[in-house]
């Protein structure tokens, strides 16, 4: 028998994420699956999990707490031998007819944390309604985990598939990989110590690597991909003239960053204007763009340009995987790197996004630097920086404490209108802007800040944190 202190446990922005042997235990993680299997056996007679954990310290330890409990209560369960990623489960999800998707993963969080992601069986983040369900079931007493793998498998309650060849055979389908293998732009591929280095290698054998090996201290790197994280793969393509294409992907492989030829970060901002640009404009494709709050003002403009209705929703990719479930999406994305496209599953997909602009770049014959430049020449130059600041608890009430007060300037930037969707973004004069919140899924206050040239936004973003005294 397990023992804990009973911790309530609550789903953050994107499933629970908690530091693994405090509060993320064997324990808590066995109440969690409880509820989940509450849950399911409430709404069918005869539930199908699928489930699989990335490369984060203790995955296939709490994987096997998890469908033990998921077993022992007649759920049958689908599983992978290793790491997989989180759209690999998502598309699992759909590829095996599944009711549920589970990821141990903490995603993009230190590597003290681990976390647990719910999956809908539409293919992608769990509802909030039906999350809030799950949370309401989860026990105040502790769950037994017995059983053992080798019998439930025997029994038929448990089977092992691949899902990373699943996903592979699938992505070939997508693309002409062949013909990417013959690009002009050689790619270099920085897994981050994540889960999509398998695939990755994979399906293009001749691109450099960088972090494509198990590491769970990720080399004390944070596998969140942000600029100051991917250093190495900036420098990289900077003093490798051959290597003309970067893509990043975060711990569990759901989030994307792109470096251009002369090894300039290209931000998730200009890479959701580029999938619009590339699918509405050059393939004729159209859809509603939905994007959450945090994200850039110049994607309504460019939607407006372009006739595409436009959605902004709270940060959490559940809202916009809410609207691609009962819509025409054509793409929805975050400022955090989390974008699907039209074609795909209405998941967050890293690897395929990356695929989808280095399609477009083949299409074209246009480096990426010159993609990005066809984007300014439509809506303008922009550039973005956000400040991640570690504040205790008082502190942090305090800023917000400004906000909800209401702001009509910070210092020389006035404020022109106020959004308040999530958090406090403040629409400043000149296309600027500035937004405060604090993080759904660690103990940070995040401050973002959008301006027109280099020296503006970083001024904004000072600025910003003088008058909040920051």
């Amino acid at each position: 028998m397990y023992f804990c202190d009973m911790l309530k446990i609550k789903f953050g922005t994107d499933g629970w994420r908690a530091i693994i042997a405090k509060d993320f235990t064997v324990q808590n993680v066995a109440r969690v699956s409880a509820a989940v299997s509450i849950w399911l056996k409430q709404k069918t007679a005869h539930p199908v999990i699928v489930i699989g954990h990335d490369c984060r310290y203790g995955g296939e330890l709490f994987t096997e707490a998890c469908i033990k409990v998921f077993c022992s209560q007649g759920i049958k369960v689908i599983t992978h031998h290793g790491f997989v990623s989180t759209p690999m489960i998502s598309f699992g999800v759909l590829q095996y007819k599944a009711d549920q998707g589970v990821v141990i993963t903490a995603s993009h969080n230190p590597p003290s944390y681990n976390g647990y992601k719910l999956k809908g069986a539409h293919g992608g983040p769990t509802p909030p309604a039906q999350i809030e369900e799950v949370e309401l079931l989860i026990p105040d007493e502790e769950v037994e985990v017995k059983g053992s793998l080798s019998d439930f498998e025997q029994q038929g309650l448990l089977v092992y598939v691949d899902l990373e060849q699943d996903y592979i055979d699938y992505i070939q389908t997508k693309f002409d990989i062949e013909k990417l293998h013959q690009s002009p732009f050689k790619m270099v591929y920085d897994a981050m110590f994540g889960a999509g280095q398998n695939v990755m290698k994979r399906l293009f054998p001749h691109a450099v690597f960088l972090n494509c090996e198990r590491n769970p201290l990720f080399n004390n790197i944070a596998p969140e991909p942000l600029h100051k994280n991917l250093m190495e793969l900036s420098e990289t393509i900077r003093t490798t003239p051959e290597l003309k294409f970067g893509l990043a992907n975060d711990g569990d492989a759901d989030r994307i960053a792109l470096y251009d030829e002369n090894g300039k970060y290209i931000d998730s901002h200009h890479i959701i204007l580029l999938l619009i640009h590339y699918l509405h404009k050059y393939k004729n494709l159209n859809g509603k763009v939905a994007i959450a709050a945090s994200t850039t003002l110049r994607v309504n403009k460019l939607c407006e340009l372009y006739g595409l209705p436009c959605e902004v929703t709270p940060i959490g990719f559940k809202h916009i995987s809410e609207i691609m479930m009962r819509e025409d999406v054509l793409v929805g994305g975050e400022e955090s790197g989390g974008i699907s496209v039209k074609g795909h599953i209405p998941e967050r997909d890293g690897i395929y996004d990356g695929l989808v602009i280095y399609e477009f770049m083949n299409a074209t014959g246009k480096k990426l630097s010159e993609l990005c430049q066809e984007i300014y020449d439509i809506i303008g130059e922009f550039h973005y920086e956000r400040a991640d600041l570690h504040l205790e608890e008082d502190e942090k009430q305090r800023v917000i404490g400004l906000c909800k007060n209401g702001i009509k300037a910070f210092g020389k930037y006035h404020v022109v209108e106020t959004n308040l969707i999530d958090g406090y973004k403040y629409e400043l004069e000149n296309n600027c802007w500035t937004m405060i919140r604090a993080s759904g899924t660690e103990p940070l206050l995040r401050i973002y800040a959008e301006g027109n040239t280099p020296e503006e936004v970083l001024d904004i973003l000072k600025t910003v944190r003088g008058a909040l005294g920051v």
